[in-house]
């Protein structure tokens, strides 16, 4: 499979497929696709993976896109400014990505709903109680918010981020809710009560503008109805 992204700050993944090769994505994210591509949409990964994906607030249902014996292209658009990561999956680490962030994939690689282990950083994580982990073995694809930050954790190494800015992070990295310390932080900070403690070792994929930040910035200059 060969793939190549396009665009700036609307970008659009385009995966090349030869014949036989499959992808897969949520309902409703293909842009357009060539006419020797077969399209099937269906339930993935059992009854629970399904409920899982209704909670997080995902479509149900999942598209398989199978190339015909001539290949084919299909493509993929992100839904808001932002960028598309490629990330060539391993047997060995996941990658633990909020929801609404995984854009496709290889057939082999899976891809569950991962429950926060505590309840209090699922509450005020800022990316919800369930977020989406992804391995085994191939490519998948994510889009990030803006513009990418990508570091890389030493073990032990800890990177305190706006729980917002928080786009995915490979499963080796620790994640955790901490306070703001301080009452006039609270008060006057701008900041919110809680930061995402990130702990390497592993990687981290940082996101500039989360959409729900731009969406706020909008709202506050629209007009209020009725007025």
């Amino acid at each position: 499979m060969q793939h190549e992204i396009i665009g700036s700050t609307m970008q659009a993944l385009v995966v090349k497929l030869a014949p036989g090769e499959q992808v897969y994505t949520e309902s409703g994210a293909m842009a357009w696709m060539s006419d020797s591509i077969q399209m099937e949409s269906g339930f993935r990964g059992g009854l629970m993976g399904t409920v899982g994906r209704w909670f997080a607030g995902e479509s149900l249902t999942m598209t398989t896109f199978t190339a015909g014996r001539r290949g084919g292209e299909v493509a993929f658009a992100t839904a808001v400014p932002g960028k598309v990561v490629p990330v060539e999956m391993g047997l060995s680490r996941g990658i633990i990505c909020q929801a609404g962030s995984f854009l496709c994939a290889q057939p082999d690689v899976e891809m569950k709903i991962h429950i926060k282990r505590k309840i209090f950083a699922g509450l005020f994580g800022g990316e919800g109680f369930i977020l989406e982990r992804l391995s085994g073995k191939g490519m998948a694809f994510f889009e990030v918010d803006g513009e990418v930050v990508e570091k890389v954790l030493a073990p032990g190494e800890r990177l305190l981020v706006d729980t917002g800015h928080v786009a995915m992070f490979e499963e080796s990295v620790g994640f955790d809710i901490t306070t703001v310390k301080g009452v006039k932080n609270w008060l006057f900070g701008g900041e919110g009560l809680f930061l995402a403690t990130l702990t390497g070792p592993g990687r981290v994929w940082l996101q500039t503008m989360p959409f729900v930040n731009l969406a706020a910035q909008i709202a506050a200059v629209l007009p209020a109805r009725g007025g």
